[in-house]
């Protein structure tokens, strides 16, 4: 059977071709935003198994393998890890034409020099092979990430993390810098009292201060902020179903919070006022470092309550959610702009039907200072695939300027899904090279392969205030 992927996977032509080949392919990866474990790095993990690489955590998998049939045994529950790398290769034959079984072929080929197809007949020496490989001091996941050619990663950090694992990873001889993302979502939790105050004695615990009203509570907040700062912080993430903002006064916020800390749960416009309060706060302080703020929007979680009972979060039960998202948009935007207090942004939709209107929205707010301020982020989740990233790559091109875009992320928690870079690389350069090889682009290729190079690279190099010499 002929290599698949070749080395010509989704390039379309000649100019496609050079400007992969010669231009995209060779360039580091910045990944910006994973969910990759710190710790992991800094002890310089070793795995035993492809399963545990490769499956443990990937709900991306596990929902493609419940799809086709397979017992939760072999996803999240006690099978031993040979028999689940089993039954996901009998699940691999029918991904075709789900971004699965590109990605799955993509990392055999540039992790383990597999190049067979993943199936049955195939499974027991892929899983030999590949695991002999990791259990060898060149797969481990330091080297890994060294194959894959990153230069900066960013793993996604609760305010209460001690950081200990990216301090430890400073300490050692490691030429990859490794950042924390300062990622709130559970200090918004106001909708969960029980939850809310939880976290809130877990905060006042890490920060040796009593939370007595909200004014105190913003305080905890920002030294935790300050926090990671020290500690090399300059971005900020939030997972959000929707962006708001909602003008409130003080004495409503700290009424709301008592009702919070007695165990009540504040009705839906108390919600509003007290997470739009935290937001706003949330984004000043952004501004006044320097960092970025990035926004992921439209998530519909724990659809399925029964299996979020029994399996718990973050183990793909999400979809995608129908919110309205323009108007809450443009209203924090705004505000932050009115203030002079707008730090550079990153809107990233999972609902495609809010393509153009994030797209369009993001051109409201670059005022010329900073070249791409406000930027629409890379397809994400449901959308990180072949038409998704097609799509975001086209409508961003018609309503802004694709020159700008700073590029692809992993979003993953496998330290095997970095070809996703060079997925999404060669998607770029087909679009360009068949615009160039139909008349509609000059055939400038230096030129153009510059901006393929500064769309998987430099942008993002250039965007984000790292305070480190990539």
């Amino acid at each position: 059977m002929k290599q698949f992927p070749g080395p010509d996977f989704l390039l379309n032509g000649p100019s496609a071709r050079k400007l992969y080949h010669d231009y995209a392919a060779a360039m580091p990866v910045i990944d910006y935003h994973n969910h990759l474990p710190p710790d992991q790095i800094a002890l310089d993990h070793q795995f035993e198994n492809i399963t545990q690489a490769w499956l443990y955590g990937d709900h991306y998998k596990w929902r493609a393998m419940r799809a086709n049939g397979i017992s939760e045994e072999f996803c999240t529950g006690n099978a031993g890890d040979a028999d689940k790398f089993l039954q996901w290769a009998a699940t691999v034959p029918y991904t075709l034409r789900n971004p699965l079984y590109h990605w799955t072929h993509l990392e055999l080929q540039r992790y383990f020099e597999v190049n067979d197809q993943l199936n049955p007949d195939t499974a027991k020496k892929i899983y030999a092979d590949c695991s002999a490989k990791l259990n060898s001091s060149e797969y481990s996941v330091q080297k890994l990430l060294s194959k894959s050619n990153v230069k900066l990663l960013c793993t996604t950090d609760d305010p209460l993390d001690d950081l200990k694992w990216h301090k430890q990873i400073l300490q050692k001889s490691f030429n990859i810098h490794v950042k924390p993302a300062f990622r709130p979502d559970k200090a918004m939790q106001v909708d969960d009292p029980t939850a809310f105050n939880n976290y809130l004695h877990q905060l006042e615990s890490v920060s040796g201060v009593s939370v007595k009203n909200f004014d105190d509570y913003l305080q905890v907040l920002k030294s935790r902020h300050d926090f990671f700062a020290s500690a090399g912080c300059v971005v900020s993430d939030h997972g959000l179903e929707y962006l708001y903002y909602y003008k409130s006064r003080g004495g409503d916020l700290n009424r709301i919070f008592h009702k919070l800390l007695s165990g009540e749960r504040p009705d839906a416009e108390e919600s509003r006022m007290i997470r739009s309060s935290l937001l706003e706060n949330f984004a000043e302080w952004d501004w006044e470092k320097g960092w970025v703020q990035q926004f992921h929007l439209g998530a519909l979680r724990n659809a399925n309550s029964r299996m979020l009972g029994t399996l718990g979060r973050d183990t793909g039960w999400d979809s995608i959610g129908d919110f309205p998202q323009a108007a809450g948009v443009a209203a924090f935007l705004d505000r932050m702009d009115q203030k002079n207090r707008l730090a550079k942004t990153i809107i990233y939709n999972l609902n495609p039907a809010d393509n153009a209107a994030i797209a369009a929205m993001t051109g409201n707010f670059n005022d010329g200072s900073i070249a791409g301020k406000v930027q629409w982020g890379s397809a994400w989740w449901f959308l990180d695939q072949k038409d998704g990233m097609t799509d975001q790559l086209n409508i961003l091109s018609n309503m802004g300027l694709i020159s700008r875009f700073i590029g692809m992320l992993t979003d993953s928690r496998s330290f095997l899904s970095f070809p996703r870079h060079e997925y999404f690389r060669r998607i770029l350069c087909n679009l360009f090279g068949e615009e160039i090889d139909k008349g509609e682009l000059p055939d400038d290729i230096p030129w153009v392969g510059k901006v393929i190079q500064d769309i998987c690279f430099n942008n993002a190099k250039n965007y984000f205030n790292w305070g480190v010499d990539l």
